[in-house]
C-alpha cells in the first residue's frame, strides 16, 4: 500500500517552542540582528567547543568569508572534493581562485591526506574539507600532511553534532568551520549559517564583513543611543548578516539536539539492521550507526551489478511510492560550469556516484517511516534483481 504523505529526505522538526520564540521576537519590535543573535552565537559556541561563533545568512557565505579573510584570490588554488555540493567550490570561484577537485575514499565518502596531496601545487592556498553526511574527517591527519602555509577550511554543513575520534565536536579544531542551518539540516532556521573559530580578531573582522564592513551594526547603535557612527567605510563588505527571527529558532533547536540525535540514531540503526539482513549486498557509508556521526544524510551504495535497473530509475520508483529518496551528489568535476578547471578522472568519486542513494532521515521521522522505506526498497531490488 502506498502512503498518502510524501516522506521527504530531510524534514525539519519544529514544535510550539520554536513558534513561541518567534512570536516573542515579533512582539519585541526588533527582528533584525540583535540580542537573540548574540545569545545564539554564544550558546552555539559552547555546544561546538569554539570560543568564537559568527552567524551569517548561509553556509555559502560562511565559506566565502572564511576564504576571503585568509587572503584567497586570483591565482590561488583551493583543493576540495568533487563529491560535494556546489557551494564548496563556488566560494573559491567568487574570489577568482581556482577550485581543484580531488577524489574521496569510497567507504567514508570523505577526502584523505593522500588524495589531497595528489592535488597540492605551489599555488595551493587552501583546502576545503567536507564532513560528508555528518561523518567527521580526522582533520589533524590532513593538517599534519600539509605545509603550514596552506590553510584548512572545514565545510561542516552536514556536521553539526558530529564528533572527531577523540570525542571533541566538529567546530572545536581551531580551523574556521562553516555550518548550515538550511531547511533540512540537523539544526534548521530555514536559512542561515555560522563560522566557528578561535581567533577573536578574525571573528571581529568577519562580524564587520557580514554587514557592509560597518564599524557597528544596527543593534549596537540602537541599544546605545549615545553612540554615533562617525567613521566611514574602510573596506568592501557584504550583506550577509543573520537575524533575530532566525536566531530565536536556532536557540530552541540547539536545546533539542539530543532529541534529534536520538531520533536519527534510531532510524539509522533500523535501516542498517534490516537492510543488512534483507539486502546484504547494500553498502553503507562508514560510521552511520556510530554515536559520533551526525547522520545528516543516510547514504547507501546500491548493488547495481545484481540489478537490471539504474540508480536513477530505482530512485524514481521510490518517489512514485512517496519516498523522498535523493542523490548526494553529482560530481562537480563532471559539470559544464567547472570544465575550465580540468576534468581529470576521479575514479572513486565516479564509481560512488553511479550507485549512491540517499534514504530519508530526519528528526521528524518515525521507525514506521523507516520500515516503509525498507519494505519498498527491498521489494524493488528483488523485482529488478538479475
Amino acid at each position: 500500500m502506498i502512503r498518502q504523505e510524501f516522506l521527504a529526505f530531510g524534514k525539519p522538526n519544529f514544535s510550539n517552542q520554536e513558534i513561541e520564540a518567534v512570536a516573542k521576537v515579533l512582539r519585541s519590535g526588533w527582528i533584525g540582528m540583535g540580542p537573540e543573535t548574540l545569545a545564539f552565537e554564544k550558546e552555539l559556541g559552547e555546544f561546538l567547543g569554539a570560543p568564537q561563533v559568527v552567524t551569517v545568512n548561509s553556509c555559502t557565505s560562511a565559506l566565502f568569508l572564511s576564504l576571503l579573510v585568509h587572503g584567497v584570490g586570483p591565482g590561488d588554488e583551493v583543493i576540495c572534493p568533487s563529491f560535494t555540493w556546489c557551494s564548496t567550490a563556488n566560494a573559491a570561484m567568487y574570489l577568482g581562485a581556482k577550485p581543484v577537485f580531488c577524489d574521496v575514499d569510497p567507504v567514508t565518502l570523505c577526502v584523505t591526506p593522500e588524495f589531497v596531496l595528489q592535488k597540492l601545487t605551489p599555488k595551493t592556498k587552501a583546502v576545503m574539507l567536507v564532513h560528508m553526511a555528518g561523518l567527521a574527517i580526522e582533520v589533524a591527519a590532513i593538517r599534519a600532511a600539509l605545509p603550514g602555509s596552506v590553510i584548512i577550511i572545514e565545510d561542516a554543513a552536514h556536521a553539526l553534532g558530529a564528533k572527531f575520534g577523540d570525542g571533541k565536536p566538529v567546530g572545536s579544531s581551531g580551523n574556521l568551520s562553516c555550518f548550515s542551518f538550511y531547511a533540512n539540516k540537523n539544526l534548521s532556521t530555514g536559512e542561515g549559517g555560522a563560522i566557528a573559530l578561535f581567533d577573536s580578531a578574525l571573528a571581529d573582522r568577519l562580524r564587520s564583513l557580514r554587514l557592509h564592513a560597518l564599524p557597528a551594526d544596527a543593534w549596537k547603535r540602537f541599544s546605545n543611543p549615545k553612540s554615533i557612527v562617525a567613521r566611514g567605510l574602510e573596506e568592501l563588505g557584504y550583506k550577509m548578516n543573520y537575524t533575530d527571527l532566525q536566531a530565536c529558532i536556532g536557540r530552541v533547536q540547539l536545546r533539542r539536539q539530543t532529541e534529534f540525535h536520538q531520533t536519527r540514531m534510531a532510524v539509522a540503526n533500523r535501516y542498517h539492521k534490516r537492510l543488512s539482513e534483507l539486502a546484504p549486498r547494500i553498502g553503507f557509508q562508514h560510521g552511520l550507526t556510530h554515536p559520533y556521526h551526525a547522520r545528516h544524510l543516510f547514504q547507501i551504495m546500491l548493488p547495481l551489478e545484481e540489478t537490471r535497473v539504474s540508480r536513477d530509475a530505482l530512485m524514481l520508483e521510490l518517489r512514485n511510492r512517496n519516498i523522498g529518496a535523493s542523490l548526494h551528489y553529482l560530481p562537480l568535476h563532471t559539470m559544464p560550469l567547472y570544465a575550465a578547471y580540468g576534468n581529470a578522472s576521479l575514479p572513486n568519486t565516479e564509481k560512488v556516484y553511479e550507485r549512491v542513494l540517499t534514504l530519508p532521515i530526519s528528526g521528524s521521522m518515525s521507525l514506521d517511516d523507516a520500515d516503509y522505506v525498507i519494505l519498498h526498497l527491498v521489494e524493488l531490488l528483488s523485482k529488478h534483481g538479475r
